[in-house]
Parts: C-alpha cells; structure tokens; sequence
C-alpha cells in the first residue's frame, strides 16, 4: 500500500513538469499576442523561443522579453520568431504584466545573456519542472 501511494505521488509530480512539443504540433504565437521585434533589422538576427507543452503554468501566458522590453506573451505549445538587433542581446521570461489574475501575480524573471552575429538565428525553449519553475535554455536548431 505504501509503495503504491509513494507511486502515485512521484507520478503526480512528474505530471507536472514540461516535454518539448513535436514541430508538427507547435503552433505561431497569434498577432494579437505579439508586442514587438517583428520587423526584420538591417544585420540583425532572429531568436526564436519556443515554450513546452505541460500542465504547470499551463492556464498562464508568460511574456517573453528582449533587452527588458516585452515581445510577446506565450502559450503552451507557441513559438515566436523575434528580429533583434546584433549584439548582446537579454532574452528573458517573466510574469504577464498585461495579466490582472493570479498568473500576471507572480515574481518569475529568468535571463540569458546571448550573443546574436547578423543573419544568425538563436533557438530558447520555455520549460516547467516542479523544482525550479519556469526556465529558459538555449537549444541546437534541428
């Protein structure tokens, strides 16, 4: 009996964290969410962020954000393509402040400093596990 609760409890947790989506079922960021970084800059680059599918957070956007400026509010399973400028660039992940719910309440902020050559395109994936929450990570382009 004990080990079956012990079971259960570790499947519950694990039922929380986050798995990388197939390509096929990722899905654009829609227009409505984008804040900006959409137009392309004479010698910049592209980060492309990508959030994971998963129940924690799953109800919540999370804004992601260039230099500390929003560029857009995510969702499971999204991605958006940004044009940044080259050069040492922040991308980060926090808490909705378009968000007025309990979601928008929180105190999430992680940033990776990345370093963008013109015609370079960076990939970041969104991730969510029961010890340290949200996190952003570069990742190798498929």
């Amino acid at each position: 009996m004990r080990l079956t609760l012990a079971l259960l409890s570790l499947l519950a947790l694990a039922g929380c964290s986050s798995w990388q989506a197939d390509p096929q079922d990722i899905k654009p960021v829609p227009q409505e969410r984008l804040r900006g970084f959409q137009t392309p800059v004479e010698n910049g680059g592209e980060v492309v962020v990508t959030r994971d599918f998963g129940l924690r957070g799953g109800g919540c956007y999370v804004a992601v954000m260039i230099d500390r400026k929003i560029a857009a509010r995510i969702h499971v399973g999204e991605q958006v393509h940004l044009q940044v400028p080259a050069g040492m660039r922040i991308v980060s992940i926090e808490s909705d402040p378009e968000d007025d719910t309990l979601c928008g309440m929180g105190n999430l902020l992680r940033e990776k400093a990345a370093r963008i050559e013109p015609g370079q395109t960076l990939h970041f994936r969104i991730s969510a596990d029961n010890t340290i929450g949200f996190d952003i990570q570069p990742v190798e382009a498929d």
